[in-house]
């Protein structure tokens, strides 16, 4: 369960050391759904159907200092098997 941060914190919530699984993070409530699990501390995994657009976020949330790890995948569709993103290069904590 999450912890409630101190009173007086910037923040309500804390997340650190929680993984969250956020699908169409790239764009809309999505993508503010990523951006806010990963500013309460939470380690981030996202997807989309669109490699270019995940990219350019990646990219965008790299630049700002948020680390959210992406893959390219229908979250929509039944033939996705999430099992696989443990073995996707975009997923991997090394750098």
């Amino acid at each position: 369960m999450a912890k409630v941060a101190a009173s007086g914190s910037s923040s309500r919530w804390s997340l650190s050391g929680f993984t969250a699984f956020a699908t169409g993070g790239t764009r809309g409530i999505g993508h503010a759904v990523v951006e806010e699990l990963v500013e309460l501390g939470a380690t981030v995994y996202t997807c989309s159907c669109n490699e270019a657009e995940l990219n350019k976020r990646l990219q965008e949330w790299a630049a700002k200092g948020l680390q959210v790890k992406g893959s390219v995948s229908d979250a929509s569709s039944r033939k996705t098997e999430f099992s696989s993103w443990r073995m996707s290069p975009r997923l991997s904590t090394e750098s």
